[in-house]
């Protein structure tokens, strides 16, 4: 199996960008000389003319067009692998903050592909309720959080804005029942909308649990022994929306947020907040039950996930 010369691929290039061997020779810090070499050894080992050297400027021949696209690509993937794995600037960790609820689908994915692009970089997940991801935030703890919240103050940006559902067991009927049994936790940010919202449209409820856990509460409900608020899209595949025909009363909309350090902005952040940032927006749109989302992702290596990736993947070529 024959390979094409890196060197060779880049006098290449560079003639076919500045139009001669004296521009390009000049730009690679070479002789002309040496640049002649380089072309013909490219030449000879693939046995085609590649330039059209017939009149004062050089043109390229129809092989040299195909192969100048093959070229560049060879050359950014061999620098961006140089510098992925040798440049102390892709070395280090990113503090990313998440609440419990938003989890999935989206960060796992975003992580697995992080850990490909910048395999010497370390990623520490902290999940918690937005109020406290917050206060770390303000307390410079974490580079990136992700909230859920009505509004973002300044320094967020939206991702994206989504209806908070009654969630409750699949094809449970708790959401029936008076008073209505009502489960989140003690700190979560939903709680005091929800319990305004039932108590504004004089629905009967009472408290299902008395716990900081999200396990707690997720147990509880998928027992089909009381309901709770999640943004919809978000629920777990154990739990589902609840279908009550306007029964129980509309709970608004949760915006999505990232907030950003200023500290330490660069490319791997700034490819961070992208993967996140697109995540995102390929689930929003309409949100999907989990269900839904299982159908269409086939587990961990269905069609809608790998067409994610592949999204992922492309912008990955475009920035660097």
């Amino acid at each position: 199996m024959r390979n094409l010369d890196m060197t060779s691929l880049r006098s290449f290039v560079a003639v076919a960008d500045h139009g001669g061997v004296t521009k390009a020779a000049g730009i690679l810090n070479f002789t002309q000389s040496a640049v002649s070499m380089q072309l013909k050894r490219l030449e000879e080992m693939l046995g085609i003319a590649l330039l059209d050297r017939s009149n004062r400027r050089i043109a390229l021949t129809p092989a040299g067009e195909q192969l100048l696209g093959y070229a560049r690509r060879i050359i950014d993937m061999n620098d961006e692998a140089l510098t992925r794995l040798t440049c102390k600037s892709y070395e280090g960790e990113i503090v990313l903050g998440v609440p419990h609820d938003i989890v999935y689908p989206v960060v796992p994915t975003v992580l697995q592909q992080f850990a490909q692009e910048f395999p010497r970089m370390k990623v520490q997940l902290v999940s918690a309720y937005t109020r406290s991801l917050k206060e770390s935030f303000d307390r410079g703890e974490t580079d990136i959080i992700l909230t859920t919240e009505a509004e973002p103050d300044n320094r967020g940006e939206i991702l994206d804005e989504r209806p908070l559902a009654w969630i409750g067991a699949p094809g449970g009927q708790a959401w029936r029942q008076r008073p209505l049994r009502f489960a989140s936790g003690r700190n979560c940010l939903f709680r005091p909308l929800v319990i305004r919202t039932m108590e504004e449209n004089s629905v009967d409820w009472e408290n299902a649990v008395d716990t900081s856990s999200d396990r707690t509460v997720e147990a509880t409900v998928s027992a089909d022994l009381a309901v709770s608020a999640m943004i919809a899209g978000t629920e777990p595949p154990q739990l589902a929306v609840v279908d009550h025909g306007g029964d129980l009363p509309e709970l608004g909309t949760q915006k999505i947020c990232m907030y950003r350090q200023d500290r330490g902005a660069g490319q791997v952040m700034e490819r961070m907040a992208e993967m996140l940032r697109l995540g995102f927006s390929c689930s929003s749109g309409g949100y999907k039950s989990a269900a839904q989302r299982e159908a269409e992702q086939g587990g961990a290596s269905g069609l809608g996930r790998y067409a994610w990736q592949q999204e992922l993947s492309r912008t990955r070529r475009a920035s660097v």
